[in-house]
């Protein structure tokens, strides 16, 4: 790392002409191939992923994407003439626009029913001939356009479906903006430099940039989520400045010793920086982890978080070194920069609020940690009525058209309409079309089921669907109750004495089944991960008690993160408030790449304040001064680079993604908890509660494990260039004036 970083600091300005060289050359590449990003949500080998594979072989007519144009008359009815002819007109518009393979209108043939009771509200399908993730955002819009100028004073009009979801506008990068102006304030407070605040802000720009750029083309490579870009940006915005932020506080406490600039951004890259690569490798690994799941879809995200953090974790180490000196003596604050010249080296010495609340801590474990754990239970109560799914257009803030489109179909043709289920099977002889004739009258009876439309047959006769609409919502609990009614009861009965092997698919057949089987292999993917963690504890700290104690915080830390997004999002706490939508279930997918992302992160924390309290018991031997001496040094930067994450975070929301927006919010919580909950008061609390027990290893372990150093003790780290006597005369007047800090009561 020190040679690396001697390389970027000699020759600083071509380090920073091939990251911009870099940047530029994927952001072109990226702008001429475009983007090629899927959600396909299929699970390989589900009944839900055979029947799509089994509709679409034998029907290709349905292989487009579907999408609805809803109009509302109030008062009035849609049946009337100029209503009639004016959104005739409308569809016969739509029906020559590009991409459109065929409009199915209420006022035709035998479609009728798409037309409500009441005589308020009609829909037209329109089908696309390709799917979603093929469809341009400019074909999307040039039927929204055209539908949307069919509306008068009494009579509305809203589009539905995935392509009209291209359409809705998201909230740009103000959500990326909003993230940035807050952590340069709080770098600013805390740097009191404007130089040194800007540095971890531009470099995790670079390398975040270059990753969103690069991701774009990964998606031509596999498949890749339409959110995995902005969830990178989350995640490397995050990680980006908080990795800088470490490296630039080491170099300026070397600055504040009197070391030489260039000697000072060698010594913090191969002291923190080490540190640095390890929490990132870490979250590269855990997100990696999402592989052994087996699901192409969660593949494209782990590929491309993965890939943000790693071109962070380099920016980290090579451009910041380089712009660090650059930037020289300005790192430090006008003040600062005048009290060395005066004063000579001084160390940095926790005081204040740090000092008081780590003695405060050591006075009181008990009574904190058992306040610490029942803040945490409280919060993940929640967490025990998590109900993952999948929202859909319903979850839209009220002023999307999908939103609106959504709701209109509800009132006038029940909430089943927007999400019917599929049944799909090949046919044999006559016995097999027999049954399936009288198939929709035993559907037609089942509780749960509120209309069956007859069986279709395809040209060749040997395949067949029918579609049953639910009494309830795509993402309701009923609905997916009467999915299983159908898998486990209801089909095997119409099957027998047949050669037939309906399927079930649809909506929510489909989500369920992506569902089912993320939670079927989620114990697995947690083990590994937390295991990895605990592996890595243990050579680092030689310890049982420090990973079994971080493994508890990792686990706390997202069950009582999941109690906060339930009660946001699946119970609907001011989610309409917050712009997000309304009431819906949590996604799948988040477990996982919530366990994978807040293991690097909390991993980074739990060796940063860890690492400084096993130094101070090496050197002493007794666990309450360490504990009190390690939380009052690092609560201080510990508690910045949470409030810059958690800031990030939070901006998400503003990206108007309810995706994105869950992300958001659930990190933000776990990284709020983890710091100001776990990190600064149960963790300390249980190691003074735990005394010498912290550091316990058998024996024979302790004999057979390698010696990993992950970041080395910056009062033993060698500076380049430094001579060795030089560097014990610092250390000498830091451990001197030290004293009064060290030797704190308890």
């Amino acid at each position: 790392m020190a040679a690396l970083a001697r390389w970027c600091v000699r020759h600083r300005l071509v380090t920073v002409l091939l990251w911009l060289i870099a940047f530029g050359g994927v952001t072109a590449a990226a702008s001429v191939t475009g983007s090629a990003y899927s959600n396909n949500y299929e699970a390989p080998g589900t009944e839900s992923g055979r029947a799509a594979h089994l509709l679409k072989d034998a029907f290709p007519a349905l292989a487009g994407d579907s999408d609805t144009v809803v109009w509302h008359t109030d008062p009035g009815s849609v049946r009337e003439a100029d209503v009639e002819q004016t959104m005739t007109r409308t569809l016969d518009r739509i029906a020559v626009l590009p991409g459109i393979a065929s409009v199915t209108s209420p006022y035709q043939g035998s479609h009728s029913g798409q037309i409500s009771r009441d005589g308020h509200t009609a829909y037209a399908t329109i089908t696309f001939d390709q799917q979603t993730e093929k469809i341009s955002k400019d074909e999307a819009r040039a039927v929204v356009d055209t539908a949307k100028a069919a509306e008068t004073g009494g009579l509305k009009v809203a589009l539905g479906g995935s392509a009209m979801g291209l359409t809705q506008s998201k909230g740009g990068h103000l959500a990326e903006a909003v993230g940035v102006l807050v952590a340069a304030v709080v770098l600013f407070l805390a740097f009191g430099s404007l130089a040194a605040s800007l540095l971890p802000i531009a470099t995790a720009l670079i390398g975040v940039g270059t990753a969103y750029e690069g991701i774009g083309l990964l998606g031509h490579a596999m498949t890749v989520a339409d959110f995995a870009p902005m969830l990178g940006l989350l995640i490397g915005l995050g990680v980006g400045i908080d990795y800088a932020l470490f490296i630039v506080t080491r170099h300026r406490r070397s600055l504040k010793r009197g070391i030489p600039v260039a000697e000072a951004a060698v010594g913090a890259v191969a002291t923190t920086g080490r540190a640095v690569v390890f929490a990132g490798a870490t979250v590269c690994i855990a997100l990696l982890g999402m592989l052994i799941l087996r699901l192409g879809f969660l593949n494209g995200v782990a590929v491309a978080a993965c890939l943000t953090v790693a071109l962070t974790v380099a920016a980290s180490v090579t451009l910041l070194p380089a712009l660090l000196s650059f930037i020289g003596p300005r790192a430090l604050s006008r003040r600062e920069r005048r009290r060395l010249y005066e004063h000579g080296p001084e160390p940095e010495m926790p005081t204040g609020f740090a000092a008081r609340w780590s003695a405060f801590v050591e006075r009181h474990p008990k009574k904190l940690g058992a306040v610490a754990v029942v803040v945490m239970a409280l919060l993940a109560l929640p967490t025990l009525s998590l109900h993952l799914g999948t929202s859909d257009q319903g979850n839209d803030p009220k002023s999307a058209t999908t939103r609106q489109a959504y709701d209109l179909i509800a009132d006038g043709f029940g909430p089943g309409v927007n999400g019917p289920l599929t049944l799909v099977t090949r046919v044999g002889g006559a016995e097999d079309k027999l049954a399936l004739d009288n198939l929709d009258s035993t559907l037609a009876a089942t509780r749960g089921v509120a209309s069956v439309t007859p069986v279709t047959y395809n040209s060749g006769g040997d395949t067949a669907y029918l579609t049953v609409v639910p009494d309830t919502a795509p993402q309701s609990r009923q609905t997916s109750d009467l999915v299983n009614r159908l898998r486990s009861d209801v089909l095997p009965r119409a099957e027998r004495g047949t050669t037939l092997d309906l399927y079930v698919g649809g909506v929510t057949a489909g989500y369920d089944d992506f569902a089912g089987v993320i939670v079927g292999k989620l114990p697995l993917f947690v083990g590994v991960v937390i295991g990895l963690g605990c592996v890595l504890l243990l050579l680092a700290f030689r310890s049982l008690g420090i990973p079994l104690k971080a493994a508890a915080m990792n686990v706390a830390a997202v069950a009582s993160a999941f109690g906060v997004v339930v009660a946001i999002f699946q119970w609907g706490w001011g989610s309409e408030l917050l712009g997000i939508g309304r009431a819906g279930p949590i996604e799948p997918f988040l477990p996982v790449i919530m366990v994978a992302v807040l293991f690097g992160l909390s991993m980074d924390y739990q060796v940063f304040l860890v690492s400084r309290i096993y130094e101070e018991w090496l050197e002493t031997g007794d666990n309450r001064r360490a504990v009190r001496v390690g939380l009052a040094e690092t609560s201080r930067v510990i508690n910045s680079a949470a409030v810059i994450m958690i800031s990030v975070f939070l901006a998400f929301v503003l990206s108007g993604d309810r995706v994105i927006a869950m992300f958001g919010i659930a990190l933000a919580s776990a990284v709020a908890l983890d710091a100001f909950v776990l990190r600064t008061l149960l963790v300390p609390a249980l190691m003074h509660l735990l005394g010498g027990a912290n550091w316990w290893l058998p024996s024979w372990l302790e004999r057979r494990l390698p010696r990993l150093s992950i970041e080395p003790p910056e009062c033993r780290a060698r500076i380049p260039g430094r001579r060795a006597e030089e560097d014990a005369l610092v250390d000498a007047l830091v451990k001197e004036r030290q004293q009064d800090v060290r030797d704190i009561p308890g």
